[in-house]
């Protein structure tokens, strides 16, 4: 029996090794990296918003939230609905998309960094580097001081950054995914292969214990 236990111990152990490789792996790298780094905040410009609310003369109803936003320095209200987001100008007038080239002006006025083209995002694919934001979005490729590119994902409606992404962002996302287990998605931490690798993981623990001490008896 205990050598079934220990030849058991060691493939188990070996097994989890490899994950505890990569979750401490991952763990260091997230100790070494920002958080606000790698979300690009530091690259934003933080900006408040002057606005006359004499000036809006439009009624809203039945809306989860509403709030005010800036659309290239021109002041609008967002509503948000069950069924999505209205965007509306000072008269309560739905406003049109903007512009691929008002995008580079978003990120000029909103960033830090000097954008370079521009292209529309209409779909989304699993492990999407916006993905949980509304479509469409356009994405502009821009630089920092140091040359190192961004994408800036730009709302055509609000102007607004929504997210920004590096190859920092994209090496953290990986393992992140590595982190949880979830290689594909990366956003679900109560997965099979996580459950599974824990189970494991308390398995080779235990049994370890119980060796060392049975080890020590039988050498007394």
């Amino acid at each position: 029996m205990r050598k079934l236990l220990r030849t058991s111990h060691r493939y188990i152990s070996l097994l989890v090794s490899i994950q505890l490789l990569l979750w401490t792996a991952s763990g260091l790298f997230f100790a070494f990296n920002k958080i606000q780094e790698v979300r690009g905040e530091h690259v934003i410009k933080r900006q408040p918003i002057t606005v006359d609310l004499g000036a809006f003369s439009s009624v809203i109803k039945e809306a989860r939230r509403v709030r005010l936003a800036s659309r290239l320095s021109q002041p609008i209200v967002v509503v948000t609905r069950d069924g999505g987001t209205d965007y509306l100008d000072q008269a309560g007038h739905p406003v049109a998309m903007l512009e691929p080239d008002d995008a580079l002006n978003a990120v000029d006025l909103h960033t830090r960094l000097t954008p370079l083209s521009v292209e529309t995002v209409t779909e989304e694919t699993p492990g999407d580097e916006f993905r949980g934001r509304d479509l469409p979005l356009y994405r502009v490729i821009a630089v920092d001081e140091s040359h190192t590119e961004h994408n800036v994902y730009i709302n055509p409606y609000s102007s607004e950054v929504v997210a920004i992404r590096s190859l920092q962002w994209r090496i953290w996302d990986l393992m992140w995914g590595l982190h949880i287990m979830d290689w594909q998605a990366r956003e679900d931490i109560n997965n099979w292969p996580m459950k599974f690798f824990s189970v494991l993981a308390l398995i080779s623990a235990v049994t370890g214990i119980w060796l060392f001490f049975a080890a020590r008896r039988a050498a007394s």
